[in-house]
């Protein structure tokens, strides 16, 4: 049993991620979020499984950088979100899940809230990162916006977790020639977006530590 620190609990977490890699060496601008998915998940599928758009990175954090506004398509991601960290960007976090027009227009229309939510994204007139962490619903909807040249997010987060549709929908943004950072596969979830979302915010502003 290690004795350590409740400050060094995340330091050395990253340490044993680094060790157990059993020397795969990682791309250095992508190290942080594949290590901070590992941390979230303790899941090292995730070295293999992850797929990043060409030049991603550097645009994302510049997107941020500029304050884009953070999309998510559950509380839960929102909640995973480092608030304080993307705040130091003016970068506002957003969830329309719960809201009353969106759960309304999705009854109307037949279709997931998490679809509507991505249409409300286009109100936001300003750069938009979007983090899809559980509803292939909202990938496939998203893909549908940017084809009707109604939306064209600076970073697509695309990681939702399940069986219907999942890869599928992911394949589509993969397809679309988007800016993105995919979980290809099942595999994902809320907490591994927030997890990406937040890797990259701790590199556009770095903090103390890791």
């Amino acid at each position: 049993m290690e004795k350590i620190n409740p400050m060094d609990i995340e330091k050395r977490s990253f340490e044993i991620i680094s060790s157990e890699l059993n020397g795969i060496v990682l791309d250095e601008e992508k190290a942080p979020i594949v290590k901070r998915v590992i941390h979230t998940t303790a899941d090292f599928e995730y070295v293999d499984n992850m797929y990043f758009s060409e030049g991603v990175v550097e645009k994302a954090l510049e997107a941020l950088k500029r304050g884009a506004a953070i999309v998510t398509d559950t509380n839960m991601a929102k909640s995973g979100i480092n608030k304080a960290a993307a705040a130091r960007l003016g970068c506002e976090v957003h969830c329309f899940m719960a809201d009353e027009d969106v759960a309304k227009s999705a009854k109307e229309q037949g279709v997931t809230r998490a679809a509507v939510c991505m249409e409300k994204a286009v109100e936001l007139q300003k750069p938009v990162v979007i983090a899809v962490g559980n509803a292939p619903t909202a990938l496939i909807r998203l893909e549908e916006l940017m084809k009707e040249g109604k939306i064209k997010p600076e970073l697509i987060i695309g990681v939702p977790v399940g069986f219907v549709n999942v890869v599928e929908s992911k394949e589509l943004i993969i397809n679309s020639g988007a800016d993105a950072i995919i979980a290809k596969g099942r595999k994902g979830g809320s907490n591994v977006a927030a997890a990406i979302v937040n890797a990259l915010l701790y590199m556009a502003s770095p903090r103390e530590g890791i």
